[in-house]
């Protein structure tokens, strides 16, 4: 008797595996694919399109209107869920899926699971050259998707429908893996999508992926106990991967046992709330001062869930103890073994308890304690100075505009960010109050994240306050899906800053002797030289023709009172407000920017000097 089949098309046949697909961790069970964001041309609408109009039912659809954007989204829906949940994202060919790489490479730089399936051309090549098809003189094979191998932890071409058998379920399996997930592409060639097939009915059922929770290995814990009963100043430096493995808990009965300070990076902020005794804030090149200081005295630098970026290790300057020795606790190996470090390779939460039963009766000395509380308590007086506003008519600055927003947000608010000047703020002064609150993409810092990363953000929580944080350098990148959330009916809330230009990148520019070249958004004389005069763009009547509702803010009064009404709306909504510069805190640490080593500019040649006094601090631990 011959086994049950079903005849189905490609797509169609993808979509139903994709609705029965789920992740079980600590015995909560999710949607592994819990919606596709699509915009449809030719390459996915007669396919994959069909398919979803099909099996709507089972398939929630999101109609973008930028591929990057719908990617972003996707990241942002996947973070806010622990990467317990991801969405998918189909494209047409050519452009459209061209303008997925640099989603990917966000969500695979970020260990973010997305699932990317982007139109291609015919396997059969029944019609070739296609409209939009790269061709290439010596291998017929390739397509512009094979832009996306790179950026993606699993690509398959699904150039025969039976292919689908075996690439659908390794395509899931990266998704949920921990340690390996990231960016999947799964490339539709067009006429493999229609093509019919009889289908096993078992590719169909539930299936259920269980997220590990790895406990350490028993040698390499004991290791890691002795190094850290050891140490007489050792410092904690969170990462993502403490969110992600829903270890919070687990790290405040860590550092409340043993009294281990935490810095956390961008993506492990809120790891402790931020009125903890043992938080320090961020650290490296945006982080704190206490932060900073401890960790260029640290004697044991224990890194949880932490990839070391360049801004984490002030491009190799900031540990600076002769004797510091590092000890990593990873899910990934790959990240486990980074700065030669003692490795603890399993997830964040089994390992933190195992450390905290561990060292039990163990604690830091007290002079160590009463030194980071005071430090705790200097830095905090100064978030209190930047945050402050003594005139409440005056035009705020941009640490102004966040002290506003500090001071209406709930526990449970999201806040997004991603590129510009604000994430230098952030790092510093935010008051996370959950760990869900801090949503920074720093591991790729993409300008336009924030708008669509909110939309996904705010589909994984809903009726959860969700703001978006851009500069009008970012806005202008990627506000197409204001659009989207009004047509879904999303109330994201978008706070937009006119600063004029490039503000971060300015600044960059004229520490390093390119006097802020081409940074400012303002009119030019016709020597080339800016004549300061605005340019007249206004923004807010932009947002305001996608659908948003617009309050503008020109005070500090009015922004506190605009921040209010925008948290309590049922649509849409943006806060618009002018910035005047402002005194906000410096870098604490360097960031390695390379400085022309010649010029005739003194500007340039005075920057290489201090470069090459920074770079003269790099250590190499090995």
């Amino acid at each position: 008797m011959s086994a049950a089949t079903r005849r189905l098309t490609t797509a169609q046949a993808l979509v139903r595996f994709l609705a029965a697909q789920y992740t079980e961790r600590d015995g909560v069970r999710h949607r592994l694919v819990a919606g596709t964001w699509g915009i449809f041309g030719h390459g996915n609408v007669a396919g994959v399109g069909q398919a979803l109009v099909e099996y709507g039912d089972v398939m929630p659809f999101h109609q973008g209107r930028s591929e990057q954007a719908m990617v972003h989204a996707a990241v942002g829906h996947a973070r806010h869920l622990n990467r317990l949940s991801a969405q998918a994202v189909t494209t047409s060919i050519g452009p459209g899926a061209t303008n997925l790489v640099t989603g990917a490479a966000l969500a695979t730089v970020n260990r973010l699971p997305v699932l990317l399936l982007p139109g291609d051309y015919f396997a059969s090549h029944a019609a070739d050259p296609l409209l939009q098809q790269l061709e290439h003189p010596s291998e017929a094979d390739v397509s512009v998707n094979d832009a996306l191998r790179p950026v993606s932890r699993y690509f398959d071409r699904i150039s025969r429908p039976e292919a689908l058998l075996a690439s659908a379920p390794r395509a899931m399996r990266v998704l949920a893996d921990p340690a390996e997930t990231g960016a999947v592409t799964l490339a539709l060639p067009q006429d493999v999508q229609a093509e019919a097939f009889d289908w096993p009915e078992e590719f169909f059922a539930d299936r259920v992926w269980r997220v590990r929770r790895p406990a350490p290995d028993p040698e390499e814990l004991a290791d890691a106990v002795r190094a850290l009963r050891a140490a007489r100043r050792p410092l904690i430096v969170a990462g993502g991967g403490v969110h992600h493995g829903e270890a919070e808990a687990a790290l405040e009965a860590l550092v409340d046992a043993t009294g281990i300070p935490v810095a956390s990076t961008q993506a492990g902020k809120g790891s402790l709330r931020h009125d903890h005794p043992a938080d320090l804030g961020g650290i490296g090149h945006t982080g704190t001062a206490v932060a900073d200081d401890l960790a260029r005295t640290a004697d044991l630098v224990i890194g949880v869930g932490t990839r070391y970026s360049d801004f984490t290790t002030a491009s190799g300057t900031l540990f600076q103890d002769p004797g510091v020795r590092f000890l990593n606790l990873n899910i990934t190996a790959f990240d486990a073994h980074k700065l030669a470090a003692r490795t603890l390779v399993c997830d964040a939460r089994a390992g933190l308890t195992a450390l905290t039963g561990a060292l039990s009766g163990h604690r830091v000395p007290l002079s160590y304690e009463d030194e980071y509380r005071a430090g705790r308590a200097r830095w905090e007086e100064t978030v209190r100075a930047a945050l402050r506003a003594d005139d409440e008519n005056a035009v705020p600055t941009q640490t102004q505009v966040l002290g506003a927003l500090d001071a209406v947000v709930g526990d449970e608010d999201v806040v997004i960010n991603a590129a510009g000047s604000l994430p230098g703020d952030l790092h510093k002064l935010w008051r996370s109050r959950s760990p869900r609150q801090y949503h920074l993409e720093y591991g790729y810092s993409c300008m336009g994240y924030e708008i669509p990363a909110a939309l996904g953000v705010q589909q994984a929580a809903p009726g959860v306050p969700v703001w978006a944080l851009v500069g009008d350098g970012t806005y202008l990148m990627n506000p197409t899906e204001i659009v989207t959330a009004v047509q879904e009916e999303l109330p994201v809330k978008l706070v937009l800053v006119q600063n004029h230009g490039y503000a971060s990148i300015g600044g960059l520019s004229e520490s390093v002797g390119a006097e802020r070249f081409g940074t400012d958004y303002r009119h030019r004389a016709a020597d080339g030289s800016f004549t300061g005069a605005p340019l007249p763009v206004d923004l807010a009547a932009n947002a305001a023709s996608l659908g948003m509702d617009v309050l503008r803010a020109k005070t500090v009064r009015e922004l506190r009172e605009a921040l209010s009404t925008a948290r309590a709306a049922t649509r849409p909504t943006c806060v618009y407000v002018e910035t005047v510069a402002g005194d906000a805190p410096g870098a604490q640490a360097w960031w390695d920017v390379p400085v022309a080593e010649v010029s005739a500019r003194d500007a340039a040649t005075g920057a290489r000097a201090r470069y090459e006094q920074a770079v003269a601090d790099r250590r190499h631990h090995l």
